[in-house]
Order: C-alpha cells, then structure tokens, then sequence
C-alpha cells in the first residue's frame, strides 16, 4: 500500500506540474497579446517572468514526484533533504489551496487538498523507518561498516 500511494501522488505531481506550466505559457501569452501592464511594468518582462514561475514551479513539483518514485522504489523513507522537499510541498498546497479557493473556485481547493493528502500520506506511511541515505551498503542502519576489529599490541 505505502508504494501505492507514493506512486500515485508522484503521478499527481507530475500532472500538477504540467498544468503550472501550460496556465503559465498561456498566461505568458496573453500578457503579451494584450500589452498588459501593472504598475507600468513592461509587457515582455511579465510574461517572461509568467514563463519563468510555471518552469520553476514545474521543476519543483517535478522533483517532489522524483523524490517519491525513489520512496516507492526502495520502499524506504527518503533522507534529510527528500523529507523537507516533501514538508515544502504539502505547505506549498496546503497555502496555494486555501488561496484558490475563492478566486478559482472550490474545484481547485479540493484538487489541491486531494494532492495534500497523498503527499502527507506518503510521508506518514514511511514515517518510522532509518531513511535510505542513513543505511548502510547491505541495508542495515548505520551508514557505514563497522570498523575492523584491532588486534592487541604485544608488550
């Protein structure tokens, strides 16, 4: 079950992050068309800086689903740095869903809670074990081989 549900959240991500990426292209395209400007900012930098928030946006949700395919994969708890990736993620939509909420509608805040939940999930399920990167090469905790025992000095 625990790979089950890191495989079908990494699929979410993925699907997640090529939405981000088409919303902001198009976005990028409209502000462009248009010669929309705030604040007299010009034209051209918003939608670069559109095209440029969705690529970002997009890498990171992508590496969140690389993260939890390797989970699945070993079926071990990620390290240090996969967790906190993981954490930043299910706050990343925690926020992002209650702010979509209003504007979008409540079809975004439940799509972005159904992904926080497979996310936390993930994380829950591989909660209590050694994460891969402390284990050792024949996979027991440790990290390291023990070192070789010292024969006794002769006196």
């Amino acid at each position: 079950m625990r790979r089950s549900v890191a495989v079908a959240a990494a699929v979410l991500l993925i699907l997640e992050a090529f939405g981000f990426a088409f919303v902001n292209w198009i976005m990028g395209i409209a502000v462009r068309h248009q010669q929309m400007s705030l604040a007299g900012l010009d034209p051209g930098a918003m939608a670069v800086g559109a095209w440029a928030a969705g690529v970002l946006m997009a890498l990171f949700l992508i590496a969140c689903a690389v993260v939890l395919v390797r989970m699945a994969r070993r079926d071990r708890s990620p390290g240090r740095f996969g967790r906190i990736l993981l954490i930043v993620c299910a706050v990343t939509h925690g926020v992002l869903g209650a702010g979509l909420a209003a504007p979008v509608g409540w079809a975004a805040f439940v799509g972005m809670m159904v992904v926080l939940g497979f996310v936390v999930l993930a994380l829950v399920l591989y909660a209590g074990e050694t994460p891969a990167s402390a284990s050792g090469p024949d996979g027991e905790p440790g990290g390291s081989t023990p070192p070789p025992p010292v024969a006794p000095a002769a006196v």
